[in-house]
């Protein structure tokens, strides 16, 4: 009986064991040589038509799958809602390990259930188990007298108009976890980076090491010890890999036992050759309401090149007037009103979104006479900066213009890592602690040569009235002993 070629070949693939040996027998058998290349295309007939469609369907679809899992891994974190049963805030104070008594439990229950405006939800739950109630108390007893105990309730259900710390501010050795939620940008070449990065948190209580993140992570859990209210973030890296530069919109920390949440708004790039090369950010922080709901990011597309960042928008004079003087009125009620110590309002006065920081900015930006030079973006840091090599050259010794010059010469030297709007605002705050900014403006930088040639005359520092409502302004700060916390001064003294 004749065997076939196809069956010979059959019977050798099954008994071949090597993949090797099983390749070298299909190019042996199968002889290509014959075969001519053909000269003149085939005429395209209706099943070539339908393969190629075919083909391109599934092309298509292969492309919009990849284009899908890409999207998906690039998605931005979402924040769970943490859980408002008793359950869960009993298991949070039975993990604390510095509480040692019974008593000391029911205490830390109380205060975070009232921090968390749930202790007469929580008591409700458990005055509701008749059986407990029964086993625990005598007939005669408060809690087991319904119109006595829904009396008790309703009262303390008015104790959740009012915003209470008493957990918080108490337990300051216990270990807290903190989930950290960062926010990038949705461009694809802002929403990863190449680089190391970190990130510390700071707040009433103390502030953290370096936490390192790993790469590709967007929402992490670290454990500190306890923090107290929130007030900054710094966040940065190496600069280090092919693609380092990171535009982070915004960073949210939740304290994962009292579900306390912190919104600290960024919108910048990190990263050397863009933005104004800081790579790192303080940001400063605000408490949030319903981080549950699902978080979305106004990114405004930018139609001109990263490496410059759009103009700051110079407002009119009267306008930075008003903003002025409703900042210098806030921080004098906080002082004369509130605890004097109490660091987190101090950061957000200085440094908030309508902080003298950001007020004091505007009134470098008014009258300046170009933004550019040399086709390089220029920042109300090289102003201050240029102003300080005048001074050094002209050898003047005044008092002021030492203590000008020696300042901003430690903030240049205090981290390569910070950026120039960076810079600037720490040069705000040291100037404003040292109660020498208003001299500063008066006698070093209005009549330097370097204001004539950048500024206009209607600018604050060329118009006399406004130069000396400025003046007057910030010697008012003068009768406030005005506290920085550590993560604004970079240890400067």
């Amino acid at each position: 009986m004749k065997v076939s070629f196809q069956e010979k070949l059959l019977t050798k693939i099954r008994e071949s064991t090597n993949i090797m040996e099983l390749a070298n027998l299909i190019n042996i058998s199968l002889d290509l040589s014959s075969v001519a290349l053909e000269t003149t295309p085939p005429a395209m007939t209706s099943s070539t038509i339908e393969l190629k469609s075919s083909s391109r369907s599934r092309s298509e679809t292969r492309t919009s799958n990849t284009r899908r899992l890409s999207e998906e891994c690039q998605q931005q974190p979402t924040l769970v809602p943490l859980p408002v049963t008793l359950e869960y805030d009993l298991r949070c104070v039975q993990a604390m390990t510095d509480i040692k008594t019974h008593i000391g439990y029911a205490r830390a229950f109380v205060r975070l259930s009232l921090e968390k405006k749930l202790l007469s939800k929580h008591l409700r739950t458990l005055l509701s188990d008749t059986a407990l109630l029964r086993s625990q108390y005598k007939r005669y007893a408060f809690l087991r007298c319904e119109e006595e105990k829904e009396q008790f309730l309703y009262h303390l259900l008015s104790l959740n108009a009012v915003d209470y710390n008493c957990f918080t501010n108490s337990y300051t050795n216990t270990r807290i976890p903190y989930r950290v939620a960062i926010f990038v940008a949705h461009r694809t070449n802002a929403a990863s980076t190449s680089a190391n990065c970190w990130i510390t948190v700071s707040g009433t209580l103390g502030e953290t090491q370096r936490v390192p993140i790993s790469k590709g992570i967007l929402e992490f859990v670290f454990h500190n010890k306890n923090l107290g209210l929130l007030t900054t973030v710094r966040i940065g890296h190496d600069n280090t890999g092919l693609s380092p530069k990171w535009m982070v919109e915004f960073i949210i920390v939740r304290n994962e036992i009292t579900g306390h949440a912190y919104n600290f708004p960024c919108g910048r790039w990190l990263g050397r050759g863009i933005d104004d090369d800081s790579t790192e950010r303080l940001l400063v922080g605000e408490r949030i309401e319903n981080v549950g709901e699902r978080i979305k990011i106004s990114t405004v597309p930018r139609v001109r090149s990263p490496s410059v960042p759009p103009p700051k928008r110079a407002l009119p004079a009267d306008d930075i007037q008003h903003m002025l003087g409703d900042c210098v009125n806030n921080i004098a009620k906080f002082y004369y009103r509130s605890s004097k110590e109490n660091i987190s309002s101090w950061t957000l006065l200085l440094c908030g979104e309508t902080g003298l920081v950001s007020c004091l900015e505007q009134v470098f930006l008014h009258g300046f006479k170009s933004s550019r030079i040399f086709g390089r973006n220029l920042y109300v840091w090289d102003f201050i900066a240029r102003v300080r090599e005048e001074k050094d050259s002209s050898g003047e010794a005044d008092d002021i213009s030492r203590y000008y010059c020696h300042l901003v010469t430690k903030i240049q030297n205090s981290s390569h890592s910070l950026g120039k709007d960076g810079r600037f605002q720490l040069f705000v705050c040291l100037g404003v602690r040292d109660h020498m900014l208003h001299c500063c403006l008066l006698s070093v930088i209005a009549p330097s040569r370097s204001t004539l040639e950048m500024y206009d005359e209607i600018s604050f520092f060329r118009d006399p009235y406004l130069l000396e409502y400025v003046a007057e302004m910030l010697q008012s700060l003068n009768n406030f002993d005005i506290i920085l916390e550590n993560s604004l001064t970079y240890s400067i003294s």
